[in-house]
């Protein structure tokens, strides 16, 4: 049977407020200390965790992560109501190319591979205001952030979203992703995969994102929920299909990281460790159980 070479890792976003909680002095040291008991790889980053550390600091944070053989792969760039990198506004737009510069910097000093952003926060639907119009405004942002990628020796991966109100928000369809890889090619420009997203956006056609996304995916957050909001639950304990996400996952040969962006399923938010590593032996149970069967047929 083919074999998975993807690793897993959490999300900064829950490790971060779980460190702070216990010892926040010792944040970082706790975050290691829990990726080694609970084998996982790393982290993903997040401004919240890095605000306000200076160039220097966050290199050395950084190499401490890779001393210990651990890694900050990925880095969520902002995603506030202001950072809009297709909005209709110039203004609104131009601000969040900045925000987005300055992080992409930030994160290159911590030896992060891949920045994940949102291509849209506004929750329009494109069937109103049409894609060729997000996908222009999307461009000009990306005609700054792209080249910079390059130069930080780092690829800009776009996220699927949530859908809006009334239905397909910009980057919540397979379809967009597609549109994307027409007109906006770029050797640094990636997708990022959210199962949690795609569930809500996508129903049953969820696996056509991967499809969508694959010859340019470079990250992926495995997350779960019960097809009505985006709750964040861990893997296995919502309505994903978990045997489409892993065996697509092989079948692409997907070599990237897997980011669990969930808390375990446990009693929180002062998680035992033991809590993070239960939450990734189910995860290997899950993936495990659906290669094993893939390999059956």
């Amino acid at each position: 049977m083919q074999q998975r070479t993807w690793q897993w890792k959490w999300s900064n976003q829950v490790v971060a407020q779980w460190a702070r909680q216990r010892q926040p002095e010792r944040m970082h040291e706790l975050i290691r200390q829990t990726c080694h008991f609970a084998s996982m790889g790393g982290i993903d980053g997040r401004m919240d965790i890095f605000a306000g550390e200076s160039t220097q600091r966050l290199e050395q944070i950084g190499r401490e992560y890779r001393d210990e053989g651990l890694a900050i792969y990925s880095f969520h760039l902002p995603y506030r109501h202001s950072d809009d990198l297709s909005n209709f506004s110039e203004w609104t737009r131009r601000n969040a190319v900045e925000a987005a510069q300055h992080w992409m910097e930030n994160a290159a000093a911590l030896g992060v591979k891949v920045a994940v952003a949102h291509p849209a926060i506004n929750r329009a639907p494109v069937e109103v205001d049409g894609i060729d119009n997000f996908l222009r405004a999307l461009e000009r942002s990306l005609k700054v952030l792209l080249p910079l990628a390059e130069s930080l020796e780092m690829t800009l991966a776009l996220e699927n979203m949530t859908p809006g109100p009334e239905g397909g928000r910009f980057g919540s369809q397979p379809e967009h992703f597609l549109r994307m890889r027409e007109v906006l090619d770029h050797p640094h420009l990636g997708f990022c995969l959210d199962t949690g997203h795609a569930l809500l956006s996508c129903h049953e056609r969820a696996p056509e994102m991967l499809e969508a996304m694959a010859p340019r995916l470079a990250a992926f957050h495995l997350v779960d929920n019960a097809g009505d909001r985006d709750s964040h639950l861990a893997p296995g304990h919502g309505l994903v299909e978990w045997d489409r996400v892993f065996q697509g996952m092989l079948r692409i040969d997907y070599s990237g990281v897997a980011c669990i962006e969930a808390p375990p399923f446990a009693y929180g938010p002062d998680y035992a460790p033991e809590a993070f590593r239960q939450m990734i032996e189910t995860i290997e149970r899950l993936a495990e159980d659906a290669l094993g069967r893939a390999a059956q047929v």
